[in-house]
């Protein structure tokens, strides 16, 4: 992750010179020695020092442009998230430019570089890996982000709760990404003695459809399963569906439980217990780092933890 943004007084430093002749060599004054201008701007390169916008006189004095990535546009976990970036960017004057990498590492690639131009700092909900171009980044919603959530507490909290509820034969439907919640599940079902292994996770993709179809193959290889934990919410909607479809119970013949507390739970019948996160406070301290990446200050790791809503589904 990039932990604090590489400023024109580090170049001066690294380069023995004032940062007067760094901003000089930097913006081509013909006030410097050519000598000096080209060791100035081979350590600038090697140090990936990037001009703010402001220092290339692209904006007003005292605009700060955020540029948010996430991942979808459908999934309703991202409007909270959304949400609590620009409120947090309003409190300080700051504007915000929002894409979406639809899923997509290619898409997100080019989205990255084309906000480079057009912003001072970046927080992305990113799948691939970060940019190395010098831009100050805030990583969130994922393992080693500057921003993560708790998902091995948050696992253990819904196993907690249908271990108490009865249920043994607990399946979970999961994302096929290096981010998925398998190994945390697994991990805590050996502690609790559970009889499920690998086989108990099915493979699937974070939209409503999907996890219906997840939830049908879970029950065709275990028919006895009598909960399903899901890696989102949107998962769980799908699944919870299905089930009633197939004329099961909910929750006496399975139990349902989301993860990540979306408004979304509560249409169902009956709603949706979840593992909720504080998405707009994800948002919130998103800008938070980044003001801290601006200001050249190191920005320490943050975890948020969750807590489970249990509702008429488990």
């Amino acid at each position: 992750m990039e932990k604090r943004q590489v400023t024109l007084k580090d170049v001066a430093r690294a380069a023995g010179v004032s940062h007067q002749t760094v901003s000089r060599a930097i913006n081509d004054k013909g006030e410097i020695d050519p000598e000096t201008r080209r060791r100035v701007l081979e350590v600038a390169r090697e140090l990936r020092y990037r001009p703010s916008r402001f220092a290339r006189g692209l904006v007003s004095s005292g605009t700060i442009t955020v540029g948010l990535l996430v991942r979808e546009v459908v999934n309703p976990f991202f409007p909270e998230l959304i949400a609590g970036v620009l409120a947090a960017a309003d409190e300080r004057g700051w504007q915000v430019v929002v894409a979406s990498s639809e899923n997509d590492e290619r898409r997100e690639a080019a989205a990255v570089r084309s906000l480079a131009n057009q912003v001072d700092v970046l927080i992305g909900y990113l799948m691939g890996p970060a940019p190395e171009d010098g831009l100050p980044l805030v990583v969130i919603g994922r393992e080693g982000a500057d921003i993560d959530v708790d998902a091995e507490g948050g696992v253990r909290q819904a196993l907690d709760h249908l271990i108490d509820r009865g249920h043994r034969r607990i399946g979970m439907l999961d994302l096929p990404s290096p981010w998925g919640r398998r190994e945390p599940f697994l991990e805590y079902a050996r502690e609790r003695t559970l009889p499920i292994d690998a086989g108990w996770v099915i493979d699937t993709e974070s939209v409503d459809p999907d996890g219906g179809t997840a939830f049908e193959r879970l029950r065709a290889v275990h028919p006895d399963v009598t909960a399903v934990l899901a890696y989102n919410d949107v998962i769980a909607v799908g699944a919870q569906r299905a089930a009633r479809r197939l004329g099961l119970r909910v929750p006496e013949d399975c139990a349902f439980v989301g993860f990540d507390g979306l408004t979304i739970g509560d249409l169902l019948e009956p709603p949706l217990t979840s593992v909720a996160i504080d998405k707009r406070r994800m948002g919130e301290l998103a800008v938070e780092q980044a003001e801290r990446l601006l200001a050249g200050t190191p920005a320490d790791r943050i975890i948020l933890e969750t807590t489970l809503e249990v509702k008429g589904s488990s």
